[in-house]
């Protein structure tokens, strides 16, 4: 078994008097690929901001490569980690301003593993493009590309198709995956959307209230869920 890369240990996280996360326990294994599923509000977004390692709990521990985290948490650690997020944030510059973006941040040059992210992420035709003119589809794959340029260790993907259009979310998918087989990079990937995790997931977890109900190896969470509620979000019923 591969080792881990995060541990979550008795994790609770308020804000002003609700509790919007509440772990007894979370391992994240070395270069998996880990989808977390439920409703909206049920803490998906939290946890990711945890994991991100620029939020600290209210209680509780989390380990880092067998490391407790101390918060602040050093520079060089979060470098290790990179979030792309529903709606990207661009610099309002043009699209390859904005791919080097993270590379220039560390004294880097870009090299040819850029060149086959803009390939694979069919980007050629809009490097001089002006960020506030790409469509959505086309904005977050640029996100992706420059998170992916600087070759992070763990990448936290927040609702990554949502309202893409087919082509676009096409194209994530499949990068997804080749950095799990290709670059073994440990990867986190937040949905409400049963079928993007049944395609994508090597391990699923079901977030309810803040709370995990269930954990388990991708087949068995769709095939034979041991939770009630797992069952019914599966199914398609609200669940709360």
């Amino acid at each position: 078994m591969n080792a881990s890369v995060y541990d979550l240990k008795e994790i609770t996280v308020d804000y002003g008097s609700r509790r919007v996360l509440d772990l007894n326990e979370l391992l994240i294994r070395e270069g998996e690929l880990l989808v977390v599923l439920g409703p909206n509000g049920a803490g998906k977004s939290t946890l990711l901001r945890l994991l991100n390692l620029l939020e600290a709990p209210a209680s509780g521990q989390i380990a880092y490569r067998g490391q407790p985290v101390r918060f602040p948490a050093p520079l060089a650690l979060r470098r290790e980690i990179t979030t792309v997020f529903q709606h990207p944030i661009l610099l309002k510059r043009s699209t390859w301003d904005n791919l080097v973006f993270g590379l220039r941040l560390r004294g880097q040059q870009p090299d040819d593993s850029l060149s086959a992210l803009v390939h694979q992420l069919d980007l050629e035709k809009l490097l001089h493009v002006p960020a506030e003119r790409l469509s959505g589809g086309e904005a977050q794959r640029v996100a992706l590309a420059r998170a992916l340029a600087i070759r992070p260790k763990v990448l936290l993907l927040d609702e990554p198709i949502a309202n893409l259009d087919p082509y676009s979310a096409g194209l994530v998918e499949a990068m997804v995956l080749g950095l799990r087989s290709e670059r073994k990079t440990t990867i986190v990937l937040v949905t409400h959307n049963v079928f993007q995790a049944r395609r994508l997931a090597d391990r699923v977890v079901m977030l309810l209230s803040g709370r995990i109900v269930e954990a388990a190896e991708v087949n068995r969470f769709f095939e034979s869920p041991s939770d009630p509620r797992t069952a019914g979000f599966v199914r398609g019923e609200l669940v709360y």
